[in-house]
């Protein structure tokens, strides 16, 4: 269940992060960036996305912990 709310809040910061795309939170994904795996989660832009929702504001340093750990894992 937790791991589904804390998704959930990910997916919401997400989608706040798209609504203020005008407004650059991060600097851009450098060009050596590693490819996803076949079938898999491009772990790089995944923490990419959740460090600038974490500069933005929208997640606090345990949320981003979290978060960063549910990707690792």
């Amino acid at each position: 269940f937790q791991a589904a709310q804390q998704q959930a809040q990910i997916d919401a910061a997400a989608a706040a992060v798209a609504a203020h795309a005008a407004a650059p939170v991060a600097p851009p994904a450098p060009p050596a960036a590693a490819p996803a795996p076949a079938g898999g989660v491009d772990i790089v832009a995944e923490l990419q996305k959740l460090a600038a929702l974490k500069d933005a504001g929208i997640l606090d340093d345990a949320e981003f912990a979290a978060a960063k750990a549910k990707l690792l894992a």
